[in-house]
């Protein structure tokens, strides 16, 4: 068995990842392709956290654009976040990966409050954690909390896997032809040139903390396994 290069992720999937080609709500093979890839790399030893967006049910910038109060509509989005939490979840534990979901606004029927020494715990127990309802607070995105988490837990290393592009370009690759695909940036790149991988306080807060971040394809089955072998596939991004 080839040895991991990163011992300890955050793995940040979006909603939109989770909805696959019809674009909304949860796709049944794709979330079961995740959870398998996940399984992959647990049974190799990797200490695996995951990040999930809501996007695929409910986008809170959407709503405020709509004229809805902007905290309201974050919060409906962090609500978003828990059901795909809640869904990844039964996917692993049918599975047979133990798994739990942390969220950052209490709801103790469904999931574990987030507490970081609880969470780390639980990763050296070989236990899948999932952090769900965002950072608690509106005005940030799950980026900020895949940061922000992989900061408190000491990470070695963010996977941002995407549904719709295999890297970082120069351009949307879909509107531009000649959009050029970086091998490797620095989160300095990121904020200069205004890339839209993740939003500036994410890119702030993994720069500060050194946490580099891979950004790569999600449609291609085996590819979370690659990147923490450390394969060059995707985009890394350092802090210098």
């Amino acid at each position: 068995m080839s040895t991991p290069k990163y011992h300890r992720i955050v793995l940040k999937l979006s909603g939109e990842a989770l909805a696959g080609a019809q674009g909304f709500g949860i796709n049944p093979s794709v979330i079961q392709s995740i959870a398998r890839q996940v399984k992959e790399i647990a049974e190799m030893g990797v200490e695996v956290a995951v990040v999930v967006g809501g996007g695929n049910i409910w986008r809170g910038k959407i709503g405020s654009e709509m004229g809805m109060d902007r905290a309201t509509a974050d919060y409906m989005g962090m609500l978003a976040t828990v059901m795909n939490s809640l869904a990844l979840q039964d996917s692993l534990e049918g599975l047979g990966i133990p798994t739990r979901v942390q969220t950052s606004i209490e709801m103790r029927q469904v999931a574990e409050p987030y507490i970081r020494r609880k969470a780390i715990r639980h990763l050296e127990k070989k236990r899948v954690v999932i952090f769900a309802a965002g950072t608690g607070n509106p005005y940030f995105s799950t980026d900020t909390t895949a940061a922000l988490r992989a900061a408190e837990i000491e990470a070695d290393v963010i996977l941002m896997a995407k549904n719709n592009v295999d890297g970082v370009y120069s351009a949307d690759p879909k509107k531009d032809a000649s959009a050029v695909k970086y091998d490797e940036l620095s989160y300095l790149d990121l904020l200069k040139d205004g890339l839209a991988v993740m939003d500036s306080t994410a890119s702030s807060l993994c720069m500060d903390n050194n946490i580099p971040l891979i950004v790569f394809s999600i449609m291609e089955e085996g590819n979370i396994k690659r990147a923490v072998l450390g394969e060059n596939i995707g985009t890394i991004v350092r802090g210098k």
